[in-house]
């Protein structure tokens, strides 16, 4: 099985992404807890790209949240026991996973802000990698079931 879906990365299409999701995994056969991990993981990186994909640049450089938007693909693909999940966008270049991650150990008032969503998939998902190829940033979700 495999499923192609285009989005636009807007916050008010993520309950559309996340009912394509839950859909698959419930024809895949996927257990409960694995969808719970799996759709918490689909809504921290779609609203990632929704925010901060597109539109506008700081003076440093970086994307100012909600200030752009445009197209984001999701392909599911999966059979007995795993799933992949990729995202696309042709946002800014940009690689969470070079995110460090934060020190769970520190209270949350000594924490950077930023950075726990992505460390969440990280531990989440059995793998998760990233590479920026032909203008697009495409970040791959995999979890065995």
């Amino acid at each position: 099985m495999k499923k192609t879906v285009e989005f636009d990365a807007k916050i008010e299409n993520l309950n559309e992404v996340l009912s394509f999701v839950e859909g698959e995994l419930e024809a895949l056969n996927c257990s409960t807890k694995e969808q719970i991990q799996i759709t918490v993981s689909v809504e921290e990186i779609f609203v990632n790209i929704a925010h901060y994909a597109y539109g506008q640049l700081d003076s440093d450089g970086n994307p100012k949240p909600d200030t752009g938007t445009g197209p984001m693909w999701l392909t599911i693909s999966g059979d007995s026991g795993k799933v992949s999940l990729v995202f696309e966008d042709k946002g800014f270049p940009y690689n969470p996973l070079l995110k460090p991650d934060p020190d769970i150990t520190l209270s949350v008032e000594d924490r950077n802000i930023g950075g726990l969503g992505i460390f969440m998939v990280k531990k989440s998902m059995d793998d998760v990698s990233y590479e920026y190829k032909e203008g697009k940033n495409i970040l791959t979700l995999e979890k065995c079931f």
